[in-house]
C-alpha cells in the first residue's frame, strides 16, 4: 500500500536533495501554487538543494521566465533542468558532426523556438529537412495529433527522425489538459517514424539533475526524492534512475483519481515500473 502524507515535513528529513516537476506541481500554467512554493523553500533551508526538472521544450532562460510570470520565485529552487536543453545538446552535436549547417524542421509552436537560438541552423520544410524537432502542436487549444496525420506521413516517406524536445503526452493549463509534444512523438511511432526523446522518464536528465545537485552541495547525493506528478514520466523515470518518488495527486491524474485513497493509487500504479514510495494530495510541507 503507498503512504498517504499530510505533507513532504514527514518524510523531508530522510532525503538530502529534491529533483521536482514544474507543471502540475509548482503551478498550473497560470498560477504558482504558493503551498508547494513554502514547502520546496523549507526543504532548501533545511536539508538540502533543490533542482526543477521539466519537459518543457525550451532553454533555461526561457523556463525562469515563464516562473517568474506565474508567480514561482527564484528563491525555492537552486537550478532547473529542462528537456529541451537536452534536446538543443544533441541538434549542437549534430552540427559538429556534418561539420556545416543542419537544415531542421521545427515542429511547433514559435514560441518555442528560443530552444534552436544561436545554432548553426537552417528552418526548412519537411521536403528539405534532414532531422525535425518536435517541441508541439501547433495550435495546442484546438489540435490534436490526428491533426497531423499528413505530415507524418511525408515525415516517414523521407525517413525522418524527430527529436521530441518535450516527451509528456499532456499537461494541465488551468482546468484543461493540453496536449503535448509526446503525444505526437508518439503518432510518429505508430506509424514507423523513428523518435528520440529528451526528458523524464529518461535517465540522461536524472543523471545530470545529480550532478548539478552535488555541485551545488558539495557533496555527494545519495538520498534524492523526485516529485512529480507524472506516473509515466516522474514516477516511472524515478524509478528507473533508482530514486524515491513522492507522487502529487493534484496534476495530471486528478480528474482520474477523484479523491486521493489507497484504492485510487493502487489501480493508477498497477503499472510495472510506476510505484512511489508515498503520495500526497498537493505540495505542501
Amino acid at each position: 500500500m503507498i503512504p498517504i502524507l499530510a505533507g513532504l515535513s514527514e518524510i523531508a528529513a530522510d532525503y538530502d536533495a529534491l529533483l521536482c516537476d514544474v507543471w502540475g506541481v509548482l503551478h498550473d500554467g497560470r498560477e504558482a501554487f504558493r503551498p508547494a512554493v513554502d514547502a520546496l523553500c523549507r526543504f532548501r533551508a533545511a536539508h538540502g538543494p533543490v533542482i526543477l526538472l521539466t519537459n518543457a521544450p525550451r532553454p533555461v532562460v526561457d523556463v525562469e521566465s515563464m516562473l517568474m510570470r506565474v508567480g514561482v520565485p527564484i528563491e525555492c529552487y537552486d537550478a532547473i533542468l529542462s528537456s529541451g536543453v537536452l534536446a538543443r545538446d544533441d541538434v549542437e552535436k549534430r552540427i559538429t558532426a556534418a561539420g556545416r549547417t543542419l537544415k531542421v524542421y521545427h515542429l511547433g509552436p514559435d514560441r518555442d523556438g528560443g530552444v534552436l537560438g544561436g545554432l548553426d541552423i537552417e528552418r526548412v520544410d519537411v521536403a528539405a529537412a534532414e532531422v525535425v524537432l518536435c517541441t508541439g502542436l501547433y495550435d495546442d487549444d484546438t489540435e490534436t495529433a490526428d491533426d497531423y496525420a499528413g505530415l507524418f506521413r511525408q515525415m516517414r516517406g523521407r525517413d525522418l527522425t524527430m527529436l521530441c524536445a518535450n516527451p509528456d503526452i499532456v499537461v494541465q493549463r488551468g482546468d484543461k489538459l493540453i496536449w503535448c509534444a509526446g503525444a505526437l512523438a508518439e503518432a510518429y511511432e505508430k506509424v514507423g517514424g523513428k523518435v528520440i526523446y529528451y526528458g523524464k522518464p529518461h535517465p540522461p536528465i536524472y543523471d545530470a539533475s545529480l550532478t548539478v545537485a552535488a555541485t551545488l552541495a558539495g557533496r555527494d547525493i545519495r538520498r534524492p526524492l523526485a516529485i512529480g506528478d507524472g506516473a509515466d514520466t516522474d514516477i516511472k523515470g524515478a524509478n528507473r534512475a533508482g530514486i524515491d518518488a513522492l507522487f502529487v495527486a493534484q496534476g495530471i491524474h486528478a480528474a482520474h483519481l477523484g479523491d486521493l485513497t489507497a484504492e485510487g493509487l493502487a489501480q493508477l500504479f498497477a503499472v510495472p515500473d510506476a510505484h512511489p514510495k508515498a503520495a500526497i494530495a498537493a505540495l505542501v510541507w
